[in-house]
């Protein structure tokens, strides 16, 4: 796995961007304020655990969402921009990010991991503006596609947790913007054209028994591979009634509901659980 160093150069006559010149391995989403912000904090690194063996990292505060790319060595043309969990108070770009770029790349996939914004209001939900930083680097991976040797119609979505959340809002949108358009970025799909849903967080509405506002399936979402255990407390209803409504729409898909394990484990193993191998399930899928 390698870091491409790149920095997003926009406005040329020939096409959407520049060529690319060298700077850091942390890229910004949006050119500017990303929207409704008016600061540019890219976050704060919460005290390791004590107790966390191996340690996964924590950032809080994020206003201004960044991302890292990873290239495999050996590419087949497919990228996945990947959501990690944190319930929206937060960002784990190792454990549910970076960790799983890995394996990605082992696939041959490139991985794109988003440190999507943090800050929520109250009068603004906390899966809103991650699902705008989501939409726009969709866009932003399929039109840099030349550039990353990515076939545009080979650019999936993973979400973890509460990027599972998101993911399936964005999955369910329609490709419909939630934010105004701000450059030619946005007048690229967001669309997936394939999805990972591993363990996605509360999209069942315990009070109607069904998918929660703004999950609703349509024809047009993507084949999705699915994971949850019966022993979180996000609740595996909400990947069993996604999956359901895409097998009533026939789009292929792939449900796993392990018996234990719990929730937020990436792919690291859990003693007492075989919820790590949902990998092997998933390398397959992908293969097809």
């Amino acid at each position: 796995m390698r870091v491409l160093t790149l920095v997003l150069v926009l406005g040329v006559a020939c096409g959407l961007f520049a060529d690319p010149l060298p700077a850091d391995e942390i890229y910004d989403v949006w050119p500017g304020l990303a929207p409704g912000e008016t600061t540019r904090n890219r976050g704060e690194t919460l005290p390791f655990r004590e107790n966390e063996k191996p340690r996964v990292t924590r950032v809080v505060k994020i206003s201004r969402p960044t991302f890292t790319v990873h290239l495999a060595e050996q590419p087949n043309g497919a990228a996945v921009v990947i959501l990690p969990g944190g319930g929206f108070g937060k960002v784990v770009p190792d454990k549910e990010g970076t960790e799983v770029a890995q394996w990605l790349n082992q696939q041959g996939i490139a991985a794109f991991v988003l440190s999507y914004r943090t800050t929520e209001t109250r009068s603004v939900p906390g899966w809103v503006k991650p699902l705008q930083d989501a939409q726009r680097m969709m866009a932003l991976v399929r039109s840099q596609a030349k550039l990353y040797g990515l076939k545009t119609d080979r650019i999936g979505l993973a979400g973890f947790s509460a990027g599972g959340q998101v993911a399936a809002k964005l999955l369910c949108d329609q490709g419909k913007l939630s934010y105004q358009r701000m450059d030619e970025v946005d007048d690229v799909s967001h669309r997936p054209d394939f999805a990972m849903l591993i363990y996605p967080w509360r999209i069942y509405d315990t009070t109607t028994g069904s998918l929660i506002a703004g999950v609703k399936v349509s024809k047009d979402v993507p084949p999705a591979f699915i994971v949850h255990t019966d022993d979180d407390a996000s609740t595996s209803l909400g990947a069993v009634l996604f999956y359901a409504e895409l097998k009533k729409l026939k789009i292929a898909s792939e449900l796993h509901v392990y018996g234990n394990g719990g929730h937020g484990y990436g792919l690291r193993k859990i003693p007492g659980s075989q919820i790590s191998t949902w990998t092997d399930h998933a390398a397959h899928w992908l293969a097809k």
